[in-house]
């Protein structure tokens, strides 16, 4: 299974939809570039096409998927008539064979973004030989409870907290937001084994605003390692690496260097 403990080295780094700052996100252009920044994992996100296949997809949102280029539904939508507006949009298979082929010493970091079909998105890990260098995330508790069930060889993290209003794709709100969380954070650290236990996870996700060496410590204490996301300012990366946090998850792996 694959080793996620910062111990005594540098956090591992962990680039976020591959290297979203650099190329579009969730493509394979995107992996190649977080690859050729030296990143040990690499994170994409999984999205279920009623009409097709699984892809790598944020959310359901079409402007994100064709990066501003068309407006609606994702999963209104055939991969053929994705393609048409997102050529680069892989499917999760032919980004697992880029896994499989062309960056066999990097970690997969998969966050679901569906709810069903999660059977499928372990047999796809398990035909590319892949189970022990993934870990999986979500904060949704039966999707990860699924995914446990297809695939012992399959890491569990758990992602907190869930941005149950898209606010990620609403930068007018982040300050709130930020706000928000700060108040939020000397709470978390008594509540992170109930949150763990309850998931069946061996990882945190915690958003990087939320991590202090109390929470880091209390997921330590139960085996589990952290990763802070989504981390692309100097001085953020600075105070979740002196909180202990065993790994980075940022859009932009040249700050890692």
């Amino acid at each position: 299974m694959i080793e996620l403990r910062r111990g005594d080295g540098a956090p591992l780094r962990i680039g976020h939809r591959g290297a979203a700052a650099l190329a579009p996100e969730n493509t394979l252009r995107s992996f190649r570039a977080a690859l050729a920044h030296g990143v040990d994992l690499i994170e994409f996100d999984v999205l279920d096409l009623p009409r097709g296949p699984l892809v790598l997809a944020h959310s359901d949102h079409l402007d994100e998927v064709s990066h501003g280029a068309a407006a609606g539904s994702v999963r209104a939508l055939s991969l053929a008539e994705l393609r048409e507006l997102a050529p680069e949009l892989p499917t999760l298979d032919e980004a697992l064979a880029f896994f499989a082929d062309e960056a066999q010493d990097v970690g997969l970091h998969v966050d679901l973004k569906l709810r069903r079909r999660l059977d499928e998105v372990a047999a796809a890990l398990s035909r590319h030989g892949l189970e022990a260098r993934t870990v999986v995330s979500s904060f949704h508790l039966d999707s990860l409870r699924a995914v446990a069930r297809a695939s012992s060889r399959i890491r569990i993290g758990l992602t907190y907290p869930e941005d149950r209003f898209s606010v990620s794709r609403r930068p007018h709100l982040w300050p709130v937001v930020r706000v928000g969380l700060a108040t939020l954070r000397a709470s978390v650290p008594p509540r992170v084994p109930r949150m763990l236990r309850r998931a069946g996870a061996t990882a945190l996700m915690l958003q990087h605003t939320l991590v202090t060496p109390a929470a880091v410590a209390r997921a330590h204490a139960h085996g589990a390692p952290v990763l802070a996301w989504t981390v692309d300012d100097p001085a953020d990366l600075a105070r979740v690496v002196a909180a202990g946090v065993d790994g980075v998850i940022t859009n932009d792996p040249r700050i890692l260097a």
